[in-house]
């Protein structure tokens, strides 16, 4: 049973990245007001704990808009064995990741879902290198919500 938890301490030695699964809404929640970055085939998030762990923790989701219960389950496997590939090599210690699968995961060739990771993967640590802030979800125009106000109208006819 001992040796159960050093294995984690251990693999860092060796210089393996631990993955850990983010399971709480709480987590997701906590990763979603970090950086975003899409690709057609799926969203990445990204938020860096600071708690010191160098543990790397990763989530997947995949809205029920995509699909029905079998094709949601065949994109979240599909993004499960491409982090498996990916998020070792190019994963941040210390980070949480939440992947959003889309669509066009269930059909993509799984070279094209590699590629759109990684690219994320970069982008995102690129972002964050420069120390790029979440943008506000709001922050879209073409999204509907409450009108922007604009300058003063005048009162009536008689405002000079």
């Amino acid at each position: 049973m001992s040796e159960d938890r050093t294995l984690p301490e251990a693999g860092r030695k060796a210089g393996f990245r631990v993955l850990r699964v983010l399971k709480a809404r709480r987590q997701f929640l906590e990763t979603a007001k970090g950086l975003r970055v899409h690709r057609p085939t799926l969203t990445l998030q990204r938020r860096d704990r600071g708690d010191g762990d160098a543990a790397i923790g990763v989530g997947f989701t995949v809205t029920k808009k995509e699909g029905n219960a079998a094709v949601r389950n065949r994109i979240r496997r599909r993004f499960r064995a491409a982090v498996q590939a990916v998020l070792g090599d190019s994963g941040a210690p210390g980070t949480d990741y939440v992947i959003i699968g889309r669509q066009a995961a269930a059909d993509a060739p799984f070279p094209s879902l590699l590629a759109d990771l990684k690219e994320a993967l970069a982008e995102a640590a690129r972002r964050a290198a420069r120390g790029a802030k979440a943008a506000p979800r709001d922050s879209n125009p073409s999204l509907p919500g409450p009108p922007v106000p604009g300058p003063a109208e005048p009162d009536g006819p008689d405002h000079v």
